[in-house]
């Protein structure tokens, strides 16, 4: 089974040429969308493979990765950006796969090991954070509505186990980057299309929700400080898209008493109580004390 790598990039020829070079065996093609870099980007590519192609950079950026796979010729399309790489364990794996894959399985999900601030973060968000990144040519394409979509893919799909490894944020500067050039506008954009309207509520309930979601249900307090940062940062993230929202209305004010804001603190404080007992249940060996707190969560009380 044949085998294209497509990569699409952006002013990224450092971390590019570790990703050229961690496909450089796998590959029995390997194609490069360069989209409009103004460093040496595509001096980078062009020394690793002459299938560089040049096209005007889009905020929606799997735009130019499917213009990628529209060039690759091989059965099988393995889809990178240039911030990943793949270990010598999936390259095995996907070459074993694809010599015994059955003909109706159309593409493959990978797990994706992601280092933020220089730490494998394993819980929250992060892990095991698969992606469909592996198909038949002809068979799979991003669907072209949202920067974190999936690959869209005609027929079954299958699991790999080993992962591939994606060099995310190196800095606090790069996580606010990327929040305000690519993510924040398109996650608005998003709830416009719905014809969502925010609420004075929403400015409270976007990033306590966030926090909780990642931080406890997600197990990101497993992470350490890196796991608490994160999941500010991230509940920062959604406060930002309510307050983008608003902006989008043209900052309409709102009827919000007093009472009405202690209240909506007080909806809160219940949801922090809530998975605050959860937590120590989850994490004690005690049945008796399992029990407790199921029984306390359940009526509510706070300990």
């Amino acid at each position: 089974m044949s085998l294209s790598v497509v990569i699409s990039t952006h002013n990224r020829s450092k971390s590019l040429a570790r990703t050229l070079a961690s496909v450089r065996s796998l590959a029995d093609e390997l194609i490069v969308v360069d989209s409009g870099s103004t460093d040496d980007t595509v001096t980078v590519a062009q020394k690793y493979t002459p299938h560089v192609y040049s096209k005007p950079n889009n905020l929606m950026l799997n735009v130019n990765k499917n213009f990628g796979f529209t060039k690759a010729t091989s059965e099988w399309i393995l889809n990178l950006d240039d911030d990943e790489e793949v270990t010598d364990e999936l390259a095995k794996e996907i070459r074993t796969r694809l010599r015994s894959v059955s003909s109706d399985i159309s593409g493959f999900w990978i797990p994706r090991k992601n280092i933020i601030f220089g730490r494998w973060i394993q819980h929250g968000l992060w892990w095991p954070d698969r992606q469909l990144r592996l198909f038949r040519r002809g068979k799979g394409s991003f669907p072209q509505k949202h920067v974190h979509e999936y690959i869209a893919v005609t027929g079954p799909t299958a699991t790999l186990l080993s992962p591939y490894i994606h060099h995310n944020y190196d800095s606090i500067a790069q996580y606010l980057e990327k929040m305000q050039v690519i993510y924040i506008e398109n996650e608005v954009q998003k709830y416009v299309n719905a014809k969502y309207r925010v609420t004075w509520p929403d400015a409270i309930r976007f990033p306590v929700s966030d926090f909780l979601k990642i931080y406890f249900a997600q197990s990101g307090y497993k992470d350490g400080l890196h796991g608490l940062v994160l999941s500010i940062l991230q509940s920062f993230y959604s406060f930002i898209i309510f307050a983008k929202l608003w902006e989008r209305e043209r900052f309409p004010e709102q009827n919000m008493p007093l009472s009405s804001v202690l209240k909506e603190f007080d909806r809160s404080g219940g949801e922090v109580a809530y998975w605050k007992i959860t937590s120590k249940m989850t994490n004690t060996t005690n049945p008796v004390l399992k029990v407790w707190y199921k029984l306390l969560r359940r009526y509510g009380r706070s300990i």
